[in-house]
C-alpha cells in the first residue's frame, strides 16, 4: 500500500514505555498542534448549516465521504449476501433468569470466490418471560455462551459488585446478540487477504479507499442486525451496539454508517475511535498509520508519512476527525465510557480528547433535537468532569467510571439512560 501511494517512509509511532526516548507525550502543553478542528457545521464551500435539512442534504454526506474515502474506507456497492441458521435452546439460564438462547451462523455467498468461508458467529439470548419484542444490545466479542475466560481480568473499581453486564441486560428486559468480529473479518494485516474484505477481491489486496477492519466489522454488525430485523422476540427498531477498545472503535463506526442502530456504547475506544486524531498524547495517528494499519483505509497512511511523491501529511492535514464520526450519530443515543489509568485504562487512550470530540460533536445533536452533554464551554478548554459524575441527561452522554479497560462498572448507567429514552420498563 505504501508502494501505491507513493509512500518511501513513515513516522514511527510513540513508545507506550514512559522511559522511552521515544515515549508518547503526556503533557497537555503539547497535546495540541492542530488545535482547529474541521467545523462540523461548516460546508465544504462554507455556507453555516443552519437547519436540519442542510445537515441531512448537505454536510452529512460531505463528512461521510472524508471519512470513507480517507480514514475508514468504502464498504464495496456489492457485497455477497448472508445466509443465517439457527440452533434454538430453552432450557437455559442466565443468572438465575430462564433465557432463550439462539446460536446463529451467517453463511456469506462465497460462490463467487470458493477459496474463501466466511461464516459470522452471533448468539442472540432473550428473557424467556417477555410478553413482547425486546429491545437488544449487539456486543463485540466472544459469540460464545457461556463465553470463555478472557487472557485478562479487567479491573472493574465501584463496578465490581454489580452482575456481569448480560445478567443486568437480561435482567432488565433487553435481549442481547453477542456477535464475534474475528469470523467476520481477522484483527491484522495478514487477514486483508482473507475475511470479507478478501472475498470481496477475490482475494488480492485492497484499493486505497477500501474498507479496514473497523469497516467490516460494522458490516457485519448490520448483517446480524438484518437477521436481529426478521425475528419476532426483538424490537428491532431499539437495537443498540457496543464495544470496548478496538471493538470500542468498531462500535462508534457502526453507529456512524449504519443508522438504524439505535444507540450505543462505546468503550474506552481511543485513537481510530472517539478520541481526536489530531490531539499528540499517548496513541498517535501514527501508531495506527506503521502498527494498526488494517484497521483503517489505505489512504489513512498517507497522514503518518515522512516522505512521499506528495510530501509529507500529518494528523492536521486530514479532512475529517473524530467530532465528525460522533456527529454522524446524531440525534440517536450515543453514550461514550472511559475508566481511569489507576485502574488500568491508560492514559494512552486520551479520555480528554475524547471529551473534547464530543464537546465538538455536541452542536449536530441540538440542531437535529436532541440534547448534548449540557457543556458549551470550546472544546479547546471543556474539562472532563470528574470521575464517576456522568453527563447523562442528554441524547449525548460521557461517563468516566473508576474502573479500568472496560464499560461493565457503567452499565447501570447506560440501562437507565437508554430505558428513560426508548420507554422501556424493567419487568
Amino acid at each position: 500500500m505504501m508502494d501505491r501511494l507513493g509512500i518511501q517512509q513513515l513516522r514511527p509511532g510513540p513508545s507506550g514505555d514512559e522511559n522511552a526516548p521515544n515515549h508518547a507525550n503526556y503533557d497537555e502543553a503539547s497535546a495540541n498542534p492542530y488545535p482547529i478542528l474541521p467545523d462540523v457545521m461548516t460546508t465544504n464551500d462554507g455556507r453555516k448549516v443552519t437547519t436540519a435539512r442542510m445537515w441531512w442534504d448537505s454536510r452529512r454526506p460531505e463528512l461521510v465521504e472524508d471519512l470513507e474515502r480517507e480514514v475508514y474506507g468504502r464498504v464495496p456497492a456489492k457485497v455477497p449476501a448472508v445466509n443465517w441458521t439457527t440452533k434454538i435452546s430453552d432450557n437455559e439460564t442466565v443468572g438465575n433468569m430462564p433465557v432463550i438462547i439462539k446460536r446463529l451462523t451467517g453463511h456469506v455467498d462465497n460462490s463467487s470466490y470458493p477459496a474463501i468461508d466466511v461464516a459470522i458467529t452471533m448468539t442472540l439470548i432473550t428473557p424467556k418471560s417477555a410478553k413482547k419484542p425486546v429491545p437488544v444490545l449487539m456486543m463485540f466479542g466472544p459469540s460464545e455462551y457461556p463465553a470463555p475466560p478472557f487472557p485478562w481480568k479487567p479491573s472493574l473499581g465501584s463496578g465490581a459488585a454489580d452482575p456481569p453486564p448480560l445478567e443486568q441486560l437480561i435482567a432488565d428486559g433487553w435481549g442481547v446478540a453477542m456477535i464475534s468480529p474475528a469470523s467476520i473479518q481477522a484483527d491484522n494485516g495478514a487477514g486483508l487477504t482473507q475475511g470479507i474484505i478478501g472475498l470481496v477481491n477475490k482475494g488480492l489486496r485492497r484499493k486505497p479507499d477500501d474498507w479496514g477492519a473497523l469497516r467490516a466489522w460494522g458490516w457485519g454488525a448490520g448483517r446480524g442486525l438484518d437477521y436481529l430485523e426478521t425475528d419476532p422476540a426483538v424490537d428491532a427498531k431499539q437495537v443498540g451496539i457496543e464495544g470496548v477498545s478496538r471493538f470500542g472503535k468498531a462500535a462508534l463506526v457502526t453507529m456512524a454508517f449504519d443508522q438504524r442502530f439505535a444507540m450505543v456504547l462505546v468503550g474506552s475506544s481511543g485513537k481510530g475511535g472517539a478520541t481526536l486524531l489530531r490531539r499528540n498524547w499517548g496513541e498517535a495517528v501514527e501508531s495506527l498509520t506503521g502498527g494498526e494499519y488494517y484497521w483503517m483505509a489505505g489512504n489513512f497512511i498517507k497522514y503518518g508519512a515522512a516522505k512521499a511523491t506528495f510530501g509529507s501529511r500529518n494528523p492536521g492535514d486530514l479532512p475529517a476527525d473524530s467530532h465528525a464520526l460522533i456527529a454522524l450519530c446524531a440525534p440517536r443515543l450515543t453514550f461514550i465510557s472511559y475508566g481511569i489509568p489507576e485502574q488500568g485504562d491508560a492514559k494512552w487512550l486520551d479520555h480528554q480528547g475524547s471529551f473534547m470530540a464530543a464537546v465538538a460533536a455536541q452542536p449536530v445533536f441540538e440542531l437535529l433535537g436532541a440534547k448534548g452533554l449540557g457543556v458549551h464551554d470550546d472544546y479547546r478548554t471543556a474539562k472532563m468532569p470528574p470521575v464517576n459524575s456522568g453527563l447523562l441527561d442528554g441524547q449525548l452522554a460521557w461517563r468516566q467510571h473508576d474502573g479500568g479497560h472496560t464499560d461493565a462498572p457503567n452499565m447501570k448507567y447506560f440501562l437507565k439512560w437508554a430505558d428513560t429514552y426508548i420507554g422501556h420498563r424493567t419487568p
